[in-house]
C-alpha cells in the first residue's frame, strides 16, 4: 500500500511552531529554531521526534512513553553547520558514507564523514500502514558528488507506528558511479544514562566479544587515572556493564561489540532503567555487522550510544587495515534497517530472556 506523502519546503517553517497535518493518532508540526535551523516535530500515541529534514535529517530530540531519550548536551538547539562537533547533541544521526569516526593520523575526512549534517535536497513525510500497522514518518534524499571521486545518493526512512514505543529507521545508499564507491555507515543512536542502569547485549561477555577501544582521538584530553581505567576494562569488561555514577567515562569510552544474533537475524541491546524499563536498539547482522557502545559521563554531556555499524569508528584508514572497508558497485544499494525506543519492564524481562538463551546456545 503507497503512503501519502507531504513535500515538505523550507517557506513551510517559521519561527512561530504551526501543524501542518493531524490524522488521528499522528500529528506533525513544523518549526525554525532560532539558529535557523528547520525542524518537523513527529508525535504519536505514544512518542514524539523532533527531526531535521533539512540537515542530516537525524533525530534531535525523541521521548517515548513519557520518558526523553535524549542525551544530554551542551547545545540548547542544533546549529546550521557541517561539522559534527559544533552542532553534536541528537538522538540519532546517520554517519558515513565516505568513512565514519575520528580521522587517523593518514585520513582527511570529517569526524563520522559528511552524513550527520548533510544538505538534503528534498524532504517528505509519509503517512501508510506496512506490516507493522499504521505509521508515521520522514523521508527525504541527499545527493553527495565529488568529481573524480564520489557520486552517491543516500535516502533514510524513520517510522513512529502507532500504538507502538519502538521506530523504525532504515538507510539505502546507492553508488551513481561507473567505479566502485569505499563505503562504511553507522546509525550514531544516543541515549541519555541513569545511574546505576544495566546494560545487556546479545554478547558474551568477555575480551573476545565485548572490546574496549585501546587509542584516544586527538581531540581529546584525558584526567588521571583514565588509561588504567581503560586498561582494566580490557579485561574486565564487565565493570562496565553497571553505570555506577563514579565510574571514570570522561570524555568517553568506547566499546567494539561482536553480537550474536537471533532466528531472524536481529541483535539486541539494552539500556535497563533501575525501574526494569529499558532503552533498546536492534540491528540486523546481515546488514551492519558490528557495534559499537559509546559512553560519556561529563557535568555537561552524558551519553550512552548503541551504535549499529558496518566498521569501527577508528577512521578511513585503519578500519580498511581491518578489512572493514565495504565496495559499493554502480548501482549497487547498501540498505539496513535498525528498531530502537522503549520497552515496559515486562517485554524487557522477554528481551533479556531471548538474550540468555543466545548466549547460553553459544557456550554449549
Amino acid at each position: 500500500m503507497k503512503p501519502s506523502i507531504i513535500h515538505l519546503y523550507p517557506e513551510q517553517f517559521n519561527e512561530k511552531e504551526k501543524v501542518l497535518v493531524e490524522s488521528a493518532p499522528f500529528r506533525v508540526c513544523t518549526f525554525k529554531y532560532p539558529s535557523g535551523v528547520l525542524a518537523v516535530r513527529l508525535q504519536s500515541d505514544l512518542g514524539e521526534l523532533v527531526m531535521l529534514p533539512f540537515q542530516g535529517q537525524q533525530i534531535w530530540k525523541a521521548s517515548m512513553l513519557g520518558r526523553d531519550l535524549t542525551m544530554q548536551t551542551i547545545f540548547d538547539q542544533p546549529y546550521p553547520t557541517r561539522e559534527f562537533l559544533s552542532t553534536f547533541g541528537g538522538f540519532m544521526l546517520h554517519c558515513g558514507a565516505t568513512a565514519i569516526g575520528s580521522p587517523g593520523p593518514l585520513d582527511h575526512h570529517a569526524v563520522h564523514g559528511e552524513l550527520p549534517n548533510a544538505p538534503y535536497e528534498t524532504a517528505q513525510i509519509i503517512l501508510g500502514q506496512d506490516e507493522n500497522g499504521a505509521y508515521l514518518g520522514l523521508t527525504g534524499t541527499y545527493r553527495h558528488q565529488m568529481n573524480f571521486n564520489y557520486n552517491y545518493i543516500a535516502q533514510p526512512t524513520v517510522k513512529l507506528y502507532a500504538g507502538s514505543s519502538i521506530l523504525h529507521i532504515s538507510m539505502d545508499i546507492t553508488n551513481q558511479r561507473a567505479t566502485p564507491l569505499p563505503f562504511m555507515y553507522m546509525s550514531h543512536i544516543n541515549f541519555r544514562p541513569v545511574d546505576n542502569a544495566r546494560l545487556h547485549y546479545s554478547a558474551p561477555c568477555d575480551p573476545a566479544h565485548i572490546k574496549v577501544r585501546a587509542s584516544v582521538p586527538g581531540h581529546m584530553l584525558v584526567k588521571p587515572g583514565y588509561r588504567e581505567f581503560i586498561e582494566r576494562l580490557r579485561t574486565h569488561p564487565e565493570e562496565h556493564l553497571v553505570l555506577k555514577p563514579e565510574l571514570n567515562f570522561d570524555p568517553e569510552v568506547v566499546f567494539y561489540l561482536y553480537y550474536l544474533a537471533d532466528e531472524a537475524g536481529w541483535t539486541y541491546a539494552l539500556h535497563q532503567h533501575p525501574d526494569g524499563s529499558s532503552d533498546l536498539v536492534q540491528q540486523r547482522l546481515d546488514q551492519l555487522n558490528h557495534g559499537v557502545c559509546w559512553i560519556s559521563r561529563m557535568p555537561d554531556q552524558q551519553a550512552i550510544g548503541l551504535e549499529p555499524a558496518t566498521a569501527e569508528v577508528d577512521g578511513f584508514t585503519l578500519e580498511k587495515e581491518k578489512g572493514n572497508l565495504r565496495l559499493l558497485e554502480q548501482n549497487q544499494v547498501f540498505h539496513c534497517d535498525i528498531k530502537t525506543g522503549v520497552l515496559t519492564a515486562p517485554e524487557t524481562e522477554k528481551v533479556l530472556s531471548k538474550i540468555e538463551k543466545l548466549i547460553l546456545h553459544q557456550n554449549k
